[in-house]
C-alpha cells in the first residue's frame, strides 16, 4: 500500500482524547488507530529506511573470465564493501560476446542495489559502434555508480619473437604483410580498435586473433601460438614481471612513473594514444541514496593500501569521482569512439 507524500504533515495533532471521569488517563480513540499508525510510519524519517541497504548479498557480474582487470578490480573491492556493510559481495563471471552477454544480463535486472556490473570503455562506449547489434544502450540502461580507474594498454609479445620495440614490431609488419599475429579480447572490443587505430596511422598489415579474456590472451601467447598481443596490463603485468612475456610498450601518451624504460606507442607513431575505463555500474532506475552509498564505499576501499598497491602495481590510475563525472565520461566517449569508427573504415560485426 501507498500512502501520499503529505500523509504526515496533514495528520492531525490531537489523536488522543481523555477518557470520562479521569482527567490523568489517556486512551486513544479506537476509530484513530489506523491513522495514527499510517502517521507514524509516514513521519520516519528517510534514512531509516535507506539503512537497511543492503540487507542481503551483493552480486557483481563481470562479463569476462577470471584473471580480467574488471575480475581483479571486484575480488578487491568486494570485501571492502562487504567490511563495511556486513553483507557478502559475489563475483558473477559472465563471459562471452566481448563482454555484452553479462551486460545484458545487468540490464535485465531489477534496479535494487543488489546487483552491479563492471563495465568498461570496451563494452560501454566501443562495442555498440563495432557490433551490428547490442543488447542494451549503454546511455539507458545502465546508471553509473563508480569510475575505479582510468588504464592504458600493453603491447606484449612472445620472448622470440624478432623484434623488441614497437618501431621494430612495425617494420616487421611492413616488411611480412599479413604475418604478424596479434591477439585481442574480441572483435571489435576496445584493445582490437586501439591496435586498429595504429595500424591505420602506422600503415601496416596484421592477422588478428579475438579471444575471451585475458586469461586465455596470456595462455596463447606463451604458448606461442600468437606473436603479440594488446590488453589492459593488469591481467598481463604478472606474466611480464615472471619474464614469459616481453612488454614493448604502452599506449598511454607518456612514459609511465613506474616502468620509466618502457617506451610508449607515440614515440614511434606521434600523436598516438589510447587509454580507457573501468567502473561499476547498476541497471537504470537504482535508487540515488543507494548509488550514493555505494560510491562513498568504493571510493573509501581504493585508499586502501591492500586494494591501492595492487592496483596501481598493475597499471591501473585510480580514481575517486562522483557517478555525474562518471556518466559525462561514459557520453563523451561514447561519441569520440563512434567518429573513431568512421574513420577507420570499421564494418560492424
Amino acid at each position: 500500500m501507498h500512502w501520499p507524500a503529505d500523509t504526515a504533515r496533514n495528520c492531525p495533532r490531537r489523536l488522543f482524547r481523555p477518557v470520562p471521569g479521569s482527567a490523568a488517563r489517556l486512551r486513544l480513540a479506537p476509530s484513530l488507530l489506523v491513522a495514527a499508525a499510517v502517521c507514524a510510519a509516514a513521519a520516519a524519517p528517510a534514512t531509516v529506511l535507506a539503512q537497511a541497504y543492503p540487507s542481503k548479498p551483493i552480486r557483481v557480474i563481470v562479463p569476462f573470465p577470471p584473471g580480467n582487470t574488471g575480475d581483479i578490480v571486484s575480488r578487491l573491492v568486494g570485501p571492502k564493501i562487504t567490511e563495511r556493510h556486513g553483507q557478502p559481495v559475489i563475483v558473477d563471471n559472465r563471459p562471452g560476446a566481448s563482454g555484452t552477454l553479462g551486460l545484458e544480463l545487468a540490464a535485465r535486472t531489477a534496479p535494487d542495489g543488489y546487483t552491479l556490473a563492471f563495465g568498461q570503455g570496451g563494452n560501454m562506449v566501443v562495442l555498440p559502434h563495432t557490433m551490428k547489434k547490442v543488447p542494451y544502450d549503454p546511455l539507458k540502461d545502465f546508471a553509473p555508480v563508480a569510475l575505479v580507474a582510468t588504464n592504458y594498454l600493453a603491447i606484449v609479445v612472445h620472448p622470440s619473437v624478432p623484434f623488441r620495440s614497437v618501431r621494430e614490431l612495425i617494420d616487421y609488419a611492413r616488411k611480412n604483410p599479413g604475418r604478424l599475429s596479434v591477439g585481442t579480447n574480441g572483435e571489435g572490443g576496445f584493445p582490437h580498435l586501439a591496435f586498429e587505430d595504429l595500424r591505420l596511422q602506422a600503415n601496416f598489415k596484421y592477422l588478428h586473433v579475438p579471444y575471451k579474456g585475458s586469461a586465455q590472451i596470456a595462455s596463447e601467447l606463451m604458448g606461442g601460438q600468437i606473436d603479440a598481443a594488446i590488453d589492459g596490463f593488469t591481467g598481463l603485468a604478472p606474466h611480464v614481471k615472471s619474464g614469459r612475456l616481453r612488454l614493448l610498450a604502452f599506449t598511454n601518451p607518456t612514459r609511465i612513473g613506474t616502468f620509466p624504460d618502457i617506451g610508449v606507442v607515440t614515440e614511434a607513431v606521434p600523436g598516438y594514444e589510447s587509454r580507457g575505463w573501468f567502473g561499476f555500474i547498476a541497471p537504470a532506475g537504482i535508487a540515488r541514496d543507494i548509488v550514493g552509498t555505494l560510491n562513498r564505499t568504493i571510493n573509501d576501499a581504493l585508499q586502501m593500501p591492500d586494494v591501492r598497491d595492487p592496483l596501481q602495481q598493475g597499471g591501473l590510475i585510480l580514481m575517486r569521482e562522483s557517478p555525474e563525472f562518471f556518466g559525462d565520461l561514459i557520453r563523451r566517449d561514447f561519441s569520440r569512439y563512434g567518429k573513431l569508427v568512421r574513420d577507420i573504415g570499421f564494418q560492424p560485426q
